[in-house]
């Protein structure tokens, strides 16, 4: 059995705040504010990932008033997602999402952040897309207000999908 789940974030952009996507901490004069890393990609992939699988949202596993979850690695979040998951037998078959950002370019972080995200959880790069996009000046992410981040994830039930040495990398 397959099934797609989809999910979606936004944060507020903020002074004084760490700018962390995928788990790369990247050097901009803003960061994301919110009660863990604010991480928007891993929360999008997150509820992705639970929503395929029928398992709720981010908001229900890790309430944001929760004070176990103040300041966390949104990479932890998503081990214990994993962690979730195969419990109940589902793997990833592939994940894609988008990061929406006015600035800063993120280009040059996009292969770091598919590789935490594919070590984490445990599937081949080859299986894992980030792309970044921008909103050309318009809403909230192109007056550089926030970061929104989408993400797509197909699962399958049952066993494993194949050894990931057939595959292309």
């Amino acid at each position: 059995m397959n099934r797609v789940g989809t999910g979606y974030d936004l944060h507020r952009l903020a002074k004084n705040e760490d700018l962390i996507l995928g788990g790369v901490k990247i050097e901009h004069h803003l960061g994301l504010r919110g009660h863990s890393d604010a991480d928007v990609l891993v929360h999008a992939l997150i509820d992705a990932l639970l929503g395929a699988a029928a398992l709720g949202d981010i908001g229900i596993h890790f309430p944001p008033g929760d004070p176990r979850f103040r300041g966390i690695s949104s990479l932890e979040l998503l081990k214990e997602t994993r962690d979730m998951l195969s419990r109940e037998r589902w793997h990833l078959i592939n994940a894609d999402s988008v990061i929406i950002a006015e600035k800063p370019l993120l280009a040059p972080y996009i292969e770091a952040m598919r590789s935490n995200i594919a070590g984490i959880l445990a599937v081949p790069l080859c299986r894992v897309s980030v792309k970044a996009t921008t909103t050309e000046g318009l809403g909230v992410c192109g007056r550089e207000e926030g970061i929104a981040a989408q993400a797509v994830v197909l699962l399958e039930k049952g066993g494993h999908p194949g050894p990931a040495g057939h595959e292309a990398k």
